[in-house]
C-alpha cells in the first residue's frame, strides 16, 4: 500500500494516509506518534488506537469463528471490536470524505475497513487481500464487498474466491500488485555477513501459525533426516521463530532484516519455501523469483499455485514427503532448478512491475471518477 500510495502520488495524485499508531498487528500497541508527517509526497495522518479491555465477548466470538459456527450480529460486533478501534480516524474521515475523490481500504480483515468503508461507500475503493479462512465468512465482509463503489484484486484466485463469499461490486477488476526490482544482489556478502556457511533454503514473512511457519519446521526436519540434505533453514520476518531444540543446529533465525539486506538474502538462497495457504497475492515468491530463486510452495494455496503453473517457476508440493522430495530436487539438480528460477524472474518483469500495476489502479479510478 505504501509503494502504491507512493507510486500514485509521483504520477500526480495528492495523496494522504490514514493510518494507526501501531506498528505491528500482534498488539496494535500505539508505538509512533499521533499526527501528520510527510513520507516524500505522500501525507501520512496517524491516529491512536484504544485496546478493548473487556475479552470475554471476543474471545466467544473467536472461538465460533474458528469451528465454523455462525455469529448473530452482537458476537460479530464483540469481535470487529474487540481488539482495537480508532475512533478519531473514523470522525476525521467522517468529516473530511468529500474532500477525497476515491478513498481505498485494505486489508478487509481489520477494524479501520470493516468499519470505515461504510462512511463513503459510494467513492471507497477495497482492496480486501482475501483468504479462504474462516474470518472472510462474516456479514460485515460480505457487506463490504457489495457496497463498495470499486474493489481491486490481487489475483484471480482471489477474485474467484470473492465471488463464492458473497455478491461483488459491480465494478471490480484484477489490479495485481507489485514489487521492486532490485539494482544489484550481493548473495556473497549476505552469507559473509551473516556467517552463513552452508547452503540454505530462505524463509521469509510472519513466523506464525496462519503463514504455515510451524508445519514448515515440522516438515524441513522430516527431510533433513529422510534424505540428508546439505541446506540449512534460514528464516526472517517478525514473530517468534520457536525453533524446537531437535533443530537448532539447522534453523538460523536472522529476525528482522533491514529492506536493503532482503533482496540479497532471496538472491543466497538455493531455493525459498513458502508454507502458506493464506495468500491472496504473494509478494514474497515475486522476490524470490526476482532474485532468480527457484520456489517451493504449498499446493494448499490456491493463489501460490496458480502462480507456479503459470510461470513454470516453482515446485508445489501436498505435504511433508512432497516437501522433502522438492528439496531433494534442488539439492540434486541445481542447474535445473535455476532454469524453473528463471521462468519465474521472467513472469514477474511481465505481469508485476509496478508501471503496469498502476496502470490498472489508474485506469479504475479514472473509471469511477
Amino acid at each position: 500500500m505504501r509503494e502504491a500510495a507512493q507510486g500514485l502520488a509521483e504520477r500526480g495524485y495528492e495523496v494522504d494516509v490514514l493510518t494507526t499508531c501501531a506498528q505491528d498487528h500482534f498488539t496494535w500497541a500505539n508505538e509512533f506518534p499521533p499526527g501528520v508527517a510527510a513520507d516524500g509526497s505522500v501525507t501520512v495522518r496517524r491516529f491512536p488506537t484504544l485496546q478493548n479491555r473487556d475479552h470475554h465477548g471476543w474471545d466467544r466470538a473467536q472461538e465460533k469463528i474458528l469451528s465454523g459456527d455462525q455469529l448473530d450480529e452482537l458476537d460479530e460486533l464483540a469481535w470487529s471490536n474487540g481488539r482495537f478501534r480508532v475512533p478519531d480516524l473514523y470522525l476525521y474521515l467522517s468529516g473530511h470524505a468529500a474532500e477525497y475523490a476515491a478513498i481505498v481500504f485494505s486489508p478487509y480483515l481489520f477494524w479501520t475497513t470493516l468499519y470505515c468503508a461504510g462512511i463513503a461507500p459510494e467513492r471507497t475503493v477495497l482492496m480486501p487481500c482475501l483468504h479462504d479462512e474462516p474470518y472472510a465468512y462474516l456479514r460485515s465482509v460480505a457487506a463490504a464487498l457489495a457496497s463498495a463503489a470499486v474493489v481491486w484484486f490481487l489475483s484471480e484466485p482471489e477474485h474467484q474466491l470473492a465471488h463464492r463469499l458473497a455478491p461483488v461490486a459491480a465494478h471490480h477488476s484484477v489490479v495485481g500488485a507489485a514489487v521492486k526490482i532490485p539494482e544489484s544482489y550481493d548473495p556473497d556478502g549476505f552469507r559473509e555477513r551473516h556467517n552463513l556457511m552452508r547452503p540454505y533454503v530462505l524463509y521469509a514473512g510472519r513466523r506464525e501459525g496462519g503463514k504455515g511457519w510451524q508445519e514448515l519446521m515440522a516438515g524441513f526436519g522430516l527431510a533433513v533426516r529422510r534424505h540428508h540434505l546439505p541446506f540449512d533453514l534460514v528464516t526472517v520476518g517478525v514473530g517468534h521463530a520457536q525453533v524446537p531444540a531437535s533443530l537448532e543446529d539447522r534453523i538460523v533465525d536472522l529476525g528482522y532484516l533491514a529492506p536493503g539486506e532482503v533482496p540479497d538474502a532471496f538472491a543466497a538462497a538455493d531455493a525459498f519455501v513458502q508454507p502458506s495457504a493464506n495468500e491472496s497475492f504473494s509478494r514474497t515468491i515475486m522476490e524470490a523469483w526476482l532474485a532468480e530463486t527457484v520456489v517451493i510452495a504449498s499446493g494448499a494455496s490456491d493463489v501460490v499455485t496458480w502462480h507456479c503453473e503459470r510461470s513454470g517457476g516453482g515446485l508445489v508440493y501436498a505435504d511433508e514427503l512432497e516437501l522433502g522430495q522438492c528439496l531433494r530436487f534442488v539439492a540434486q539438480a541445481p542447474e535445473q532448478a535455476a532454469q524453473l528460477a528463471r521462468m519465474g524472474r521472467d513472469y514477474v518483469l511481465a505481469n508485476y512491475r509496478w508501471p503496469l500495476v498502476l496502470d490498472a489502479m489508474e485506469r479504475s479510478l479514472e473509471d469511477l471518477l
